[in-house]
């Protein structure tokens, strides 16, 4: 399994820079801190899929400069406190934006 995410990371992490290498090239952010933003997303991305009480596909993940934004929907308001838990548990973050939305 573990093999698996870390295949995950760097697929993830090698589109992300294929599919945005322009936002670089425009000096909005260093190629260093967008591999690492591509990482910390991998990361929360794989926390959320390790942990059955949070839906990885209802829950979108972005970071920029350490900060990560959440977004998407969540069935209860645990399930959204506990992804922003595991989120800033996650190495690397900075801060989190919690903006899941309850169905």
């Amino acid at each position: 399994m573990k093999i698996a995410y870390a295949a995950l990371a760097v697929a993830t992490a090698f589109s992300v820079v294929q599919l945005t290498g322009c936002a670089v090239a425009r000096d909005q952010q260093t190629v260093g801190s967008f591999i690492d933003d591509a990482t910390i997303t991998t990361r929360v991305k794989a926390r959320f899929a390790d942990d059955p009480s949070v839906s990885a596909l209802s829950i979108n993940v972005e970071t920029l400069n350490g900060t990560v934004q959440l977004s998407g929907f969540a069935k209860t308001g645990i399930e959204r406190s506990h992804a922003e838990t595991l989120a800033r548990a996650t190495p690397g973050v900075r801060s989190v934006r919690n903006d899941i939305i309850i169905q």
